[in-house]
This record gives C-alpha cells, sequence and structure tokens, in this order.
C-alpha cells in the first residue's frame, strides 16, 4: 500500500484558557493519497477549519495545543517541524484558499502587487514573466478584464471576486495539496461551476490533491473521491463519495441529506392589495475620471425593472455576481439614486428625498448577506436588537425596548437570556437570527433579504427557511429575496426575477418558471443547481 500524501493520524485539539483545556477536535484520523479529493463536512463548529488550519500549524500556541497526535506529509511531521521546514511546506507544497477573502488580502495593495508576491517568493520569477502568469490564472478563475483589473485594490471588487483573486494566489504556487476553506460559499451557480471545474482541471494536470472544506452537498457529490463527516469535533463517517450518498450509515450523515431546501412557499391570499409597485427601475453610477474627478460617464447597472409584490408574497432576485440583485434592492430602499416609479403602499416613494423617506424606513427593513460585518462588535444583543426602536420609537422607556427584545428574540428562536452578550460569542446561524430580529422589531411590512443563507450549514440554512416561513405566515411579511441559490429560491418564493448584467432575463411565478424556463440564460442556471 503507498504511503498516502497527507494523513492525520488520531489528532486531538484543545484550547487551553487558564486552568481549563477544552477538547475542539478529537482523534480525528484522515488521509489524502496523491491526486485524491477529500471533502470535510459538518456544521459549524464541528472543527473542519480547525482541523485544516491545524495542517500549516497556523493556530496560535498556546492557547492551541495538540494532546496527541500527529500531521504527517510524505511521512514527515508538521506537528514536530521547526518554523524554517514550515516555510517550506507553506505556500510551496501546501497551499490554502481561505473563507473570508477580506480577511485574507491587503487593503492597502493592488491585486498585481499581491499576486507578483505570491510568484516571487514560492517561484522566483521575475516581474515581466510574472504578467502573464498572474493573467491567465485571473482569467481561469473566471476575473473580467483581467488586464485592466490588475490595478484594483480589493475594496473595488465584489465578494465573488475577492474569493476569486484568492483562489488564483493559491493557484499560482501550484501547490502538492490545496486546503480550500469554503471557496465557493460567496459564488453564484455559474462561477461556482466554472471553480469547480478549474480546480478539477489543475488537480488532473498537477496531480494536485485537494481538502474541500464544505457544506454544500451538492459540490461534495460533484468534485470530491471521499467524504469525512465531522460532528462535534469527531469524524463519525468516511467512505468513497457515491457509497456515502447511496447509503449513509450514520444518523448525522443521514441528516445532513435530508436537509437540502425543499417544500413550497407559503399560501398566498389572493384578493390581496398589492403593497409594491415598481415600474421600469433603472440605475445607473457616475464615472469619474481625471483631477478634479468630474463625471464624464454613466455606467448602467440596471434596466427597466417591473414587478408588483402583495402582503405575504416573496419575490426572489436570482443572477450572477454584478447583475443588480442588490442594486435592486438598494433602489426600493432609496438609498442609492434610481429612476422609474416606486409605489409603497401607495406612496411615491421615488420622487421623495431623504426627510421625507424617514417616517417609512420603519416599515421597509434590509437583512444583509454577512451577519459579521452588519452586527456591530462592540454592542451586546440587546443592543443591537433595541438600535431601530432608538431611532423610530425614542418615546419607548427602557423597560419597554427590553420587553421587545425578549419577545422577538423568543420569536425569532434565541434565548432572552444571551441578549447581554456580544456577536462573537454565537454561531453564524444565530448570528443571522440576530439580524433577522432587528429588522423584525420593528414590525415592518417589507424585509428585503439579501443571501441571508448563503453562508450558512444546509441544517442551519433549513432553519432559518422555516424561521422565515413562520414569520412570513404570522406577520403576512413581504420578502424580496437576493440569492444565487436556485433550490433556496424554489422552496421560499412565488415570483422570480432572473437578471443578467442588470437586464431581466425572465419573469415570472417561480415554479413556472422552474418547470418550464423559455431562456438559454435561465435554463443554464437551473442546469448547474
Amino acid at each position: 500500500m503507498t504511503q498516502p500524501l497527507l494523513h492525520i493520524d488520531a489528532l486531538s485539539i484543545a484550547f487551553r484558557q487558564q486552568d481549563e483545556t477544552r477538547t475542539v477536535v478529537n482523534d480525528i484520523s484522515l488521509q489524502i493519497a496523491e491526486g485524491e479529493t477529500l471533502a470535510l463536512v459538518g456544521e459549524s463548529g464541528s472543527g473542519k477549519s480547525v482541523t485544516a488550519l491545524s495542517v500549516l500549524r497556523l493556530l496560535p500556541t498556546p492557547p492551541v495545543v495538540f494532546p496527541q497526535g500527529d500531521i504527517l506529509f510524505r511521512g514527515q511531521s508538521l506537528l514536530h517541524a521547526d518554523e524554517r521546514t514550515l516555510r517550506g511546506v507553506r505556500g510551496n507544497k501546501i497551499a490554502m484558499i481561505f473563507q473570508e477573502p477580506m480577511v485574507s488580502l491587503n487593503p492597502l495593495h493592488t491585486l498585481e502587487k499581491q499576486l507578483y508576491e505570491v510568484l516571487s517568493l514560492h517561484r522566483g520569477m521575475r516581474k515581466e514573466a510574472a504578467r502573464g502568469e498572474m493573467l491567465d490564472c485571473l482569467d481561469r478563475t473566471g476575473i473580467r478584464n483581467a488586464a485592466k483589473r490588475l490595478g484594483d485594490f480589493p475594496h473595488q471588487l465584489s465578494g465573488g471576486e475577492r474569493q476569486r483573486v484568492m483562489i488564483a494566489m493559491a493557484l499560482l504556487t501550484r501547490p502538492e495539496l490545496l486546503i480550500a476553506d469554503e471557496p465557493t460559499t460567496a459564488l453564484d451557480v455559474t462561477v461556482q461551476a466554472q471553480i469547480l471545474q478549474l480546480l478539477r482541471e489543475l488537480r488532473d494536470e498537477l496531480n494536485m490533491s485537494l481538502l474541500f472544506i464544505t457544506h454544500n452537498l451538492g459540490i461534495v457529490k460533484k468534485l470530491a473521491d471521499r467524504v469525512a463527516v465531522m460532528q462535534n469535533g469527531r469524524c463519525v463517517e468516511q467512505n468513497t463519495t457515491s457509497a456515502l450518498f447511496t447509503a449513509p450509515q450514520h444518523p448525522y450523515t443521514q441528516r445532513l441529506l435530508d436537509s437540502e431546501p425543499a417544500g413550497d412557499p407559503v399560501p398566498l391570499a389572493q384578493d390581496a392589495e398589492p403593497l409594491l409597485r415598481v415600474e421600469d427601475l433603472s440605475v445607473a453610477f457616475p464615472v469619474r475620471k481625471g483631477l478634479l474627478r468630474r463625471v464624464v460617464e454613466s455606467k448602467q447597472v440596471l434596466s427597466n425593472v417591473s414587478f408588483t409584490l402583495r402582503p405575504g408574497e416573496t419575490l426572489g432576485l436570482v443572477g450572477e455576481s454584478g447583475s443588480g440583485k442588490s442594486t435592486t434592492g438598494l433602489a426600493l430602499l432609496r438609498l442609492i439614486a434610481s429612476r422609474g416609479t416606486i409605489l409603497f403602499d401607495g406612496q411615491p416613494l421615488h420622487s421623495w428625498d431623504r426627510r421625507q423617506m424617514l417616517p417609512v424606513r420603519h416599515r421597509m427593513q434590509v437583512v444583509f448577506q454577512d451577519p459579521n460585518s452588519s452586527l456591530n462588535p462592540r454592542l451586546n444583543v440587546q443592543q443591537i436588537i433595541e438600535e431601530g426602536l432608538r431611532v423610530h420609537q425614542p418615546g419607548l422607556s427602557l423597560q419597554v425596548r427590553e420587553e421587545e427584545v425578549i419577545t422577538v428574540m423568543r420569536e425569532v428562536g434565541l434565548d432572552p437570556e444571551t441578549r447581554h452578550r456580544y456577536p462573537a460569542a454565537f454561531s453564524g446561524g444565530q448570528r443571522q437570527r440576530i439580524a433577522i430580529a432587528r429588522a423584525l422589531i420593528l414590525r415592518p411590512e417589507l424585509i428585503i433579504l439579501d443571501e441571508p443563507t448563503s453562508s450558512l450549514d444546509k441544517t442551519v440554512q433549513a432553519q432559518i427557511l422555516a424561521l422565515l416561513k413562520d414569520l412570513q405566515k404570522k406577520h403576512r411579511l413581504a420578502y424580496i429575496f437576493i440569492s444565487h441559490d436556485l433550490q433556496v429560491v424554489r422552496a421560499l418564493c412565488h415570483q422570480v426575477i432572473v437578471l443578467r448584467q442588470g437586464e431581466v432575463v425572465e419573469q415570472g411565478e417561480c415554479q413556472r418558471v422552474f418547470a418550464a424556463p423559455t431562456q438559454a440564460y435561465t435554463r443554464q442556471l437551473l442546469a448547474l443547481r
């Protein structure tokens, strides 16, 4: 039997704080052969990322300790290696794609500088030769107009583009083992398909091994040779991909496979009067150039979007990154300038200024994609959720505000006793519930949900979808649901608009569009589910 490329042998990982030691990974054993893809799946907090970071010794020691076990790369221990050995392995032989690109990319350097640094350090390339390599890799990862984008800074890219740059940086080193920690979480299905195809091609071309951490079981089925399932720090099941999906043995694995979005939208009252009417909504951004930053042209990013939304109804907006989904939401909230008609409960919001909008702000709320960045880390949960009440109902007493917070936390499935904790003390799913509670406490009639489940595990995603349906049924909430996950859209939405580069490609009743799409682009999106 040939020696595995990577062998994690009976490894335990613990966090030591003062006199207490808490084990977070318990006696886990994994092997990856050359050219093999192993998927590591499980819920948040199961120990997936901690295990992956331990391979390259990226966790601080202390407080992290390794009570037992070892990590062997080509038979050499990484846990007991010196820093010089580790520097020779990191990046050169083992590369890693992290989940959050904004944490990993330097905000002060251009893409060209950061990409060249990788090629200079790990492959000793000169700048002239490196440029062609950089452009080729960016193009293969789906960055449009790569030559023009090299001068951009990370904040000038969309979330999906930043993730693609991170993938390009890791692949430039041509590693023997690539560790990918949720690399496609923020990407829409077309780009996701491109990235998976790219990883497959490079795996075959370089005979590269891949440790792929994800909560998307659809990706696992398409990419992985074998699957390891983790729960509460333990590996509860390992098998080939086909065997695990065909006949899962462990109850937790069975629950994961059963948690794919399903069901129908909340039944809609047919006689309901429209809450929101939108006609020919368009958005153009000014392009400024020169020393004085004069406007020289305008870039059209959204064109002629029209729809009607009733109380208790959900409209899904789907499409690739840059298609205009989030722009539509911001325009409806009057947070960016737009043209066209926006009638909310008969009121012409399109003609109102900021002061006129204030009285209706509480009736239109938003839940953002990433609760980590939308929740203030310096405020506790009580302060975060009650913030809207302070602004829109300043006359409420402290006691009444606290009672309202307790009520809404129970409503979204959070323990009110945790209201004095800070966001860092909560899991990703709990933080998203906090964000929903913050929007819900003002008792809005319309909530814009911008990718609210994209970064969540499937089991947590199913919980959030069930919560949104329950809240919609109870309060007759209207939702505008922005997503690239078509299974989620089908389970929640009554009607759907498919956007591409700011244009409406297809629009109609959700079940009809999914069953019989009329446009080639819609069929392409559905084929990539």
